[in-house]
């Protein structure tokens, strides 16, 4: 995690016209949005947009079925009992398992979380660092079956997921999910 610094280009299950990922590596799309010219070691991770930016998960690795996010609980991240919201680790997870899903779909398909179940195990503090990691259990034509962890920066285990995905081809130019 340490080291890493983020990039202004999104992440391809995000930002489907800048980037795509295949066979577990980012490439960047052309104008045309046909697959491109596979992105530098050093322009990875990219950031994500959306909500998961906005509270400040970022990627750390992504491919093979696998995706692993993390960040750093912060004041704005705490509940009123003064630990990290419920909130910050599902959305790490569902992060996680969703990113780790789209690096094994192909050119063509699409999911969503169907499900997700979220156990909470041992709070988290401001300033734990912490990381999400996902990864694809079966998967089928329309479904696949995710699971996935946080841990803290000490390797204590924080909260574990499974979840549901749902999987499709998106239809025509311009819909929801299509990745060309």
């Amino acid at each position: 995690m340490a080291g890493l610094q983020k990039q202004e280009h999104t992440s391809p299950f995000l930002s489907r016209e800048d980037c795509i990922l295949d066979s577990g590596r980012f490439r960047q799309a052309n104008p045309e949005n046909t697959w491109g010219e596979e992105l530098a070691d050093d322009e990875f991770p990219p950031t994500f947009p959306g909500l998961a930016k906005m509270i400040g998960i970022s990627p750390e690795s992504i491919g093979g079925g696998e995706c692993t996010v993390s960040t750093v609980v912060q004041n704005e991240h705490l509940n009123a009992g003064g630990v990290a919201h419920g909130g910050l680790h599902a959305t790490m997870l569902d992060t996680a398992l969703g990113g780790a899903l789209v690096s094994a779909l192909s050119k063509e398909e699409w999911c969503a979380t169907a499900e997700i179940d979220v156990s909470y195990i041992r709070p988290a503090i401001e300033g734990d660092t912490l990381e999400a990691s996902g990864r694809v259990v079966k998967r089928g034509k329309n479904l696949a079956h995710m699971e996935g962890e946080i841990i803290d920066h000490n390797g204590r285990l924080i909260a574990t997921a499974k979840g549901t995905w749902a999987i499709w081809i998106p239809s025509g130019p311009g819909r929801p999910g299509n990745r060309r």
